[in-house]
């Protein structure tokens, strides 16, 4: 399908006005195309070579209007560190209309009436940020946006420095967050409310549309996604750092790319937003704040559904979590099946990883190959009794596998990446496009595709992650 091909659809302009404002894009200044994914283009059914088109770029930059097109911001409210704020909303992201069910939406296109004090923009750094973790998250298998294209500019933004603006295009089944019903809840517009719980169902769990108690199990659906989540961000070592309600998908995807982390060596206290001075959203805080949030959206979703119900489906979190978790923590060690004694044997590893300072995708990776001699694993530590130690219990683990070595070993090769996307490795990235070159993006990408294959050209990223480098802490507008 050619751009002047496509008819948008916006079906959320059907829901009560106070929902959203509609606004215009502002265009930035001498655009260019740095990356365009082409693999959203086809769930879009839009033809490859568009893509490389001045009229594509002149889309992404809210130049071109395609028929349908309906522009607006979203309106929602959020907890943010704790404290409810009561109204937010897209500030620097505009939505411009649906294909095949997929939100198209601009982020760093300009104000809106929720940017408050701020320009509506996105910079350079922040963008290639998102792009990329956008496609690094779907290679990993984790649930979330997608990015479909980045455009950079020669438009001057103030941060901390004067940087050049982008915008990156992204798409999702769902932008509606807990802190959307957060908005209506608060302001005690509960017709806005149902409106808004019944187009979510629609959207997001279109099974439940017909079922008498629909509002109850939209919750119970959230609770299990958002747990399901949880443990996929733990167990690949995935740090969000802002985790504020308005950051909170109804439909259990990573949304809105800040100040987020891979964990270098592993730390289960580690800090990626340095905001976050409390710690709040540590990694390993994350499953204890998805629940606080699920709470939050109990209480808003009460006004249609009994408090004590709902509080009987958020009971479930956390066995919910724990179970995933474990499972997941399983396939990442290449067991067969799950005992109850492998809680313990998690644990253990768990505790030997904060010990020694050891990077954890690394680590991994090394395990995926062991045969039972153990010197590539204890190179990676200084200290080789607690590694040992823990060897002993999981070699005693492995004699209960049905499978082969070399069985275990594919399926673990299968299961824990040789990359992940770290801050140090970003940075390259951002630092090559300050100065005009993208082709450490162009790597990057295909990295981030495909994660688990062995990209040799590029083995210098799959190392442990430099000294100088590890377990930094970055701003919101990162």
């Amino acid at each position: 399908m050619k751009l002047n091909e496509i008819k948008l659809t916006n079906p959320y302009l059907k829901l009560p006005e106070e929902c959203y404002t509609r606004v215009k894009p502002t265009p930035l200044n001498n655009t260019f195309l740095i990356h365009a994914n082409e693999e959203v283009a086809k769930l879009l059914d839009i033809d490859i070579e568009e893509l490389y088109s001045d009229a594509f770029v002149d889309f992404v930059n809210g130049i071109l209007e395609l028929e349908g097109s309906d522009t607006f911001a979203m309106c929602y409210a959020g907890h943010q560190f704790g404290h409810f704020v009561p109204r937010l909303g897209d500030g620097r992201a505009i939505n411009i209309g649906t294909i095949n069910n997929l939100h198209l939406q601009l982020k760093g296109a300009g104000q809106t009436r929720y940017s408050r004090s701020g320009d509506g923009r996105a910079v350079l750094r922040s963008s290639i940020r998102e792009y990329l973790m956008s496609e690094a998250m779907h290679g990993l298998g984790i649930e979330g946006t997608r990015a479909f294209a980045l455009i950079g500019s020669e438009h001057k933004v103030y941060r901390e420095d004067w940087e050049t603006g982008a915008i990156v295009l992204r798409v999702s089944p769902s932008w509606i967050r807990f802190g959307t019903f957060e908005y209506f809840a608060h302001k005690k517009k509960y017709e806005e409310l149902e409106a808004l719980a019944d187009y979510a169902i629609a959207e997001s769990y279109p099974h439940l549309v017909d079922e008498p108690n629909k509002y109850l199990h939209f919750f119970t659906e959230v609770v299990g996604k958002t747990a399901i989540l949880m443990a996929k961000w733990q167990a690949v070592g995935f740090n969000h750092g802002v985790m504020n309600t308005d950051n909170m998908s109804i439909a259990g995807l990573t949304i809105d790319y800040g100040p987020y982390a891979f964990l270098d060596d592993y730390d289960f206290q580690y800090i990626c937003n340095h905001t976050d001075q409390n710690g709040r959203y540590s990694f390993g805080n994350q499953p204890n704040v998805g629940e606080w949030n699920l709470q939050a959206l109990m209480h808003a979703l009460a006004p249609m559904v009994s408090i004590e119900k709902l509080e009987k489906i958020l009971d479930h979190y956390g066995r919910l979590y724990t179970d995933r978790y474990l499972y997941l923590m399983s396939k990442k060690l290449g067991l067969d099946t799950l005992k109850d004694s492998d809680l313990d044997l998690v644990k253990h590893f768990l505790g030997m990883m904060q010990g020694l300072n050891i990077d954890y995708t690394l680590f991994f990776r090394t395990l995926s190959h062991y045969n039972g001699d153990r010197t590539a694993l204890l190179k990676l530590g200084l200290y080789h009794k607690p590694m040992n130690d823990w060897l002993d219990s999981y070699d005693e683990r492995l004699k209960d596998n049905t499978s082969t070595i070399e069985e275990r070993q594919r399926a673990m090769l299968l299961t824990n990446p040789k990359f992940v996307l770290k801050n140090y490795i970003l940075q390259e990235a951002i630092d090559a496009a300050k100065e005009g070159d993208f082709t450490v993006v162009d790597a990057l990408f295909e990295i981030a595709k495909n994660p688990y294959a062995e990209h040799e050209q590029h083995e210098r990223w799959a190392g442990s992650t430099p000294d100088e480098f590890k377990n930094k802490k970055l701003s919101c507008s990162s």
